[in-house]
């Protein structure tokens, strides 16, 4: 081989620089078969070989599509480059150190993208597991990250310029105060991202509700510096995690994972409606029977405090007795509490509320058994159809503002009610005169 190299170097004396390039030529063309060889043979080799261990086959394709191993083969042509070009006659001292230095350089960063791709692949295989919801830990390997292209930053930089590594880090104890101010963001996040994570507070697929960043929806995603959420109205919004540590929100999963969704909202009725029943009433209220156990103690114990009332010789007004509106709340309860829809283990309250100029409001405060949006929207529909239309039973009304739209007011007689004809409309009244004015 030297004397076949010998005889080339001769046969090109005249022309020193065509020897040099044909060397320079021959050792690219070792660098891209070196890389053709590692690629072609060892790396589909490898692959074969992990298909058939838990690291491969079609459940880990996304994996293999990162491509880490494939990156990590780029590391081969640059090795032969660096070794090479210190054998090629003719180069400039100074183009053969900055080629080495280039080379050194391209290794580095190709093997920092290489681990960066490999922790992408491992955060995807562990998003599969169960627990994974739980216990994030892309925001770790997020600070990896971040740790890694410093110090890979910090050695090119040195290799570069042709310093030491160790006091390019040494020198950079003097810029922390700098870095900790540029980095105040990451280091926050990193220490809201560790709490998230060890106390759980927020997990994936919870549904938030923070007002004050504009989110309220579903967490799609977790990371170092920002909390996904995708909205009710499918729009996105991204809060910074350590908004999560420092400011207040609301979580839902609570409600999912109890099992019961909660029910809060009033009839607003008229005031003027509520009355006592006459016992007729109540006797036609016994057609209901979720009202017997209700009538019956209300009889029993009305009737024992009048009787005291009266063996003491007090007036009826002082008497108690039933009302309409308390007959109905009544019934409202029972209703409830034997509707499919209601969980039997949660709070039931129907309560009366604080009259306001828009009635009085008589609120039901109950959990449904199934927290689906779309099924607990249809129960507390339901119910609240059944209840407005049961109302009038009981005599009682709802209050409602009345519209702007004009009203229609037919006047007739009384001796005129009973008859067949239509009554004759009510001639205009006229208007009265107009005062005379004051004379001078």
């Amino acid at each position: 081989m030297q004397p076949r190299l010998q005889q080339l170097q001769d046969v090109l004396a005249p022309y020193p620089w065509a020897y040099t390039v044909t060397v320079v030529c021959a050792l690219l063309l070792l660098a891209w078969l070196a890389n053709f060889v590692t690629k072609r043979v060892l790396l589909r080799g490898l692959k074969r070989l992990l298909m058939r261990t838990p690291l491969g086959g079609a459940d880990h394709d996304h994996e293999m599509r990162l491509q880490v191993i494939p990156r990590l083969a780029n590391v081969v042509p640059a090795l032969v480059i660096a070794w090479g070009v210190t054998v090629v006659p003719g180069l400039p001292p100074q183009l053969v150190l900055i080629v080495e230095r280039l080379c050194q350089v391209f290794v580095v960063v190709t093997i920092a993208l290489a681990i960066s791709k490999a922790l992408d692949a491992v955060n995807r295989g562990y998003e599969r597991r169960p627990e994974a919801r739980n216990k994030p830990i892309k925001g770790y390997f997020q600070v990896v990250k971040i740790i890694m292209f410093a110090l890979v930053g910090i050695s090119v930089v040195a290799t570069l310029i042709g310093a030491e590594f160790l006091h390019i880090v040494t020198g950079l104890g003097a810029m922390t105060a700098v870095l900790m101010l540029i980095f105040q963001d990451t280091i926050l996040s990193l220490v809201a991202s560790v709490q998230i994570s060890n106390d759980g507070r927020v997990r994936v697929g919870d549904w938030i509700e923070m007002p004050g960043q504009n989110a309220d929806g579903d967490v799609i995603d977790i990371a170092l510096h920002t909390i996904t959420v995708r909205n009710w109205d499918r729009t996105v919004t991204t809060v910074p995690t350590k908004k999560l540590v420092s400011d207040s929100f609301k979580n839902w999963r609570p409600m999912s994972e109890g099992g019961g969704r909660r029910i809060k909202r009033a009839l607003h009725l008229d005031q003027r409606s509520v009355r006592f029943l006459e016992p007729d009433e109540i006797a036609k209220f016994r057609r209901f029977t979720v009202l017997d156990e209700y009538l019956d103690r209300k009889d029993q114990e009305l009737g024992e405090w009048n009787a005291k009332l009266a063996a003491r010789g007090a007036e009826a007004v002082n008497h108690r007795r039933v009302t309409n509106l308390g007959t109905f709340r009544a019934y409202v309860q029972h209703y409830l509490k034997h509707h499919p829809g209601i969980h039997p283990d949660l709070t039931l309250l129907v309560r009366q509320l604080q009259p306001t100029e828009a009635g009085l409001p008589l609120e039901v405060y109950a959990f449904t058994n199934n927290t689906a949006w779309a099924v607990y929207e249809g129960i507390q529909s339901d119910i609240f159809d059944h209840l407005l239309a049961i109302l009038p039973e009981f005599g009682l009304r709802v209050f409602q503002a009345h519209s702007d739209a004009p009203v229609d007011v037919r006047l007739h007689r009384d001796d005129e009610a009973d008859g067949d004809a239509d009554p004759a409309p009510t001639p205009p009244r006229a208007a009265p005169p107009l005062p005379a004015p004051d004379a001078d």
